[in-house]
């Protein structure tokens, strides 16, 4: 709402007009933020350094008060626009670094601490360091598709929105992203691989 405002100091006559948050806009925000802001922080700590994951997260909220009117109306579509704006947020901060750093997304370290060490299975161990390791050699492209299907748990046309692609270009992405991933997966667990790991 615009509201003309008058200072004492002008001549007469003179007035600036202000802007102030609608009560009604200021309560949608405040909810949403309550709501997403949780969602929005980790989303953004799968992609930057943690350090520099609230500033992206601060960032992408300050896009949204001033987009809050093209919200969508369904809670799952407003996760995926919010996670739209916060994706255009990290390439914009991490411009500077290239393209390929502000799309990475960063996995739970391989190697587990000793205390969680002692009750994991062997085989369980081995089998998350193979698919870190998978996922490293996955291309940043192949890693956004799957992490918004398993790590945001967004639908196709969610995931598509967040990305600026169609929902069947988006299905496609992450069936060639899963197949890489298996490959990957494969490769990592056939004897010729674990010969060249084990040779110095």
């Amino acid at each position: 709402m615009v509201v003309p405002a008058r200072n004492a100091e002008w001549p007469a006559g003179q007035v600036e007009y202000v802007s102030i948050a609608e009560p009604d806009r200021e309560m949608r925000f405040r909810a949403l933020y309550a709501d997403a802001y949780g969602d929005v922080l980790r989303f953004a700590q799968r992609r930057v350094h943690p350090s520099q994951a609230e500033d992206v997260a601060a960032d992408a909220f300050l896009v949204v008060w001033r987009r809050l009117d093209d919200a969508p109306k369904a809670p799952n579509d407003v996760r995926a626009w919010l996670f739209g704006i916060t994706r255009y947020c990290l390439l914009n901060t991490r411009r500077g670094d290239g393209r390929r750093q502000a799309l990475a997304v960063r996995v739970a370290e391989t190697a587990p601490s000793v205390g969680l060490a002692v009750g994991l299975d062997a085989d369980l161990v081995a089998q998350r360091i193979d698919l870190a390791a998978a996922w490293r050699r996955l291309s940043e492209t192949g890693q956004e598709a799957l992490s918004l299907a398993v790590f945001e748990d967004l639908s196709s046309p969610q995931a598509a929105r967040v990305l600026g692609i169609t929902p069947a270009s988006y299905r496609l992405r992450l069936l060639r992203a899963r197949r890489a991933l298996r490959r990957q997966l494969d490769l990592a667990g056939s004897p010729s691989c674990m010969q060249m790991e084990t040779q110095p």
